[in-house]
């Protein structure tokens, strides 16, 4: 198993939709963050499905070191 990787180290701020579902990169490695891209392949990491109760600001974490995956927890700061 590969560890992840920060993407960057603050949150991403994304408007979600209601209902609507989405998979946060676990792993670091997509193109296409806070989001899966698939490149996850092989690092025995998986995305986190993140499903919106509401239409909202939502801050996904970014560092990938969140103890309330998929959400931000300011572990960052301690980077």
């Amino acid at each position: 198993m590969t560890d992840p990787v920060p993407a960057q180290k603050e949150p991403y701020k994304v408007a979600v939709e209601a209902g609507k579902k989405y998979f946060w990169c676990a792993c670091g490695r997509s193109q296409k963050q806070p989001f899966c891209d698939g490149s996850h392949s092989g690092t025995g990491i998986t995305p986190v499905m993140y499903e919106a109760s509401a239409a909202k600001d939502v801050f996904f974490c970014g560092c990938k070191a969140t103890g309330n995956q998929p959400l931000c927890d300011g572990s960052h700061n301690k980077l």
